[in-house]
């Protein structure tokens, strides 16, 4: 199923601030070479706000192609909904199988306008719908109440919840969720320094940046953690901790993942769009070591 186990979230290899197709072709190759559950094109990770129509349409295209029949969920969120829409249309029309859709704005939106957003999308495409919760980035936090009555709607079907909720009360926080959702809207763990913990209380899917260059590895950890203790899942995931801290040092993975994949060649520096950039020369270092001594792949 596309919304259990692991959705790996690769990043978009630009070169220059132009979309580098075939390296792109090789991230998604690996990922879907690994078995991953699903592969999502163009979450954070995947700067999707960065890329314009005819970025989109190829990185679809390439993802669609070489998934190797694992579903491909594409990331639709735009600052205004008729684009919103624009982008759902096209993902389905290149053969995404689900949308992954974030509140994305430059004015703070109300709760009500975001269940408007929901909603408008909701009856627009047949698709499967992932929520998108990701404060840090759209700077909207959910309500639990606004969660329960988005998942009401039409092909809502999973919930990408930050990790930091499952952490804190674990197994206890799954089960209230999950009496108040429909039993067809899948619970998702993101926040990869949570994942393990987020598994072991009984997520349904992990939504992983680690998984978008690194599938291996993160298929194992997710294992692993099915078969875990509440004590056994954190000391799981601290066997990480450096990476983990080093996602925390530069505002998550994906600048860190943008470094792992010029150091093993999946893309050519500079590979993230201007202004931003990829790690600085000690950083570098060290995630050179840690992807040795962590034995990342």
């Amino acid at each position: 199923m596309m919304f259990t186990g692991v959705s790996a979230f690769p990043i978009t290899p630009l070169n220059r601030d132009t979309f580098s197709h075939n390296h792109y072709a090789k991230i998604i190759n690996r990922v879907a070479d690994a078995g991953v559950n699903s592969i999502c094109a163009m979450g954070s990770t995947g700067l999707y706000p960065y890329l314009n129509h005819a970025e989109k349409q190829s990185v679809i295209q390439i993802a669609v192609e070489h998934s190797q029949d694992i579903p491909v969920l594409v990331g639709i969120g735009s600052l205004r909904l008729r684009e919103v829409l624009e982008n759902a249309d096209q993902a389905q029309r290149l053969g995404a199988k689900g949308l992954l859709l974030a509140p994305i704005s430059y004015q703070r939106l109300s709760d009500d306008e975001v269940f408007f957003l929901y909603q408008e999308v909701s009856r627009h495409t047949d698709l499967p719908i992932c929520v998108y919760d990701n404060p840090a980035a759209t700077h909207f936090t959910f309500s639990d109440e606004l969660h329960f009555e988005i998942a009401k709607l039409k092909n809502i079907a999973s919930i990408k919840f930050p990790g930091m909720a499952f952490d804190i009360n674990g197994e206890e926080r799954v089960e209230t969720l999950r009496k108040q959702l429909p039993a067809s809207v899948k619970i998702g763990v993101s926040g990869d320094a949570f994942a393990a913990s987020g598994i072991q209380s009984g997520c349904d899917v992990w939504y992983s940046v680690l998984a978008g260059l690194f599938p291996r590895t993160a298929l194992h950890l997710y294992h692993q953690a099915k078969q875990c203790t509440p004590t056994q899942a954190i000391a799981l995931s601290k066997q990480y901790q450096d990476l983990w801290q080093l996602f925390d040092q530069n505002m998550g993975g994906m600048r860190v993942l943008a470094s792992a994949a010029e150091i093993l060649g999946y893309a050519e520096s500079p590979c993230l769009p201007a202004p931003l950039k990829g790690l600085d020369s000690p950083s570098i270092a060290q995630l050179e070591k840690l992807i040795e001594t962590l034995e990342l792949i």
